[in-house]
């Protein structure tokens, strides 16, 4: 993963907070925070990539194959996102998120969204 944000410098806490999630969802290039719905969301090339549906979960938008693979790797505070009978992703709880993962999952998510010349730059 390269990000601008450095988890490996970070000391295990209990949780992470919506500061250091904003720091590491906006590290990503052309990454802007809006509002959808009247919730904060992170977006590259005007798609949404995460949510914060409340100050103690984020949704984080991946394929169904690894949304499976990180409910299956944390089954603790990571449960799937349905959107009507598509599975869109995983949401997370953060008092139980380790910030290696959702840095994981979130630059997966982004990689998604981005234009294909955009993913490529972090590479």
């Amino acid at each position: 993963m390269d990000t601008r944000y450095d988890t490996s410098a970070r000391e295990k806490q209990e949780m992470v907070d919506l500061e250091e999630l904003r720091y590491l969802a906006l590290s990503f290039p052309d990454t802007t925070e809006e509002e959808h719905h009247d919730r904060p969301a992170f977006r590259v090339g005007g798609k949404i990539f995460a949510t914060l549906p409340d100050d103690d979960h984020i949704n984080v938008l991946l394929d169904a194959e690894a949304a499976h693979i990180a409910t299956v790797i944390t089954p603790s505070g990571c449960e799937k996102l349905w959107w009507g009978e598509r599975l869109a992703g995983i949401t997370v709880r953060l008092a139980d998120a380790e910030l290696d993962m959702l840095a994981v999952a979130l630059t997966a998510a982004w990689r998604r969204k981005a234009p294909s010349d955009l993913a490529r730059s972090i590479d």
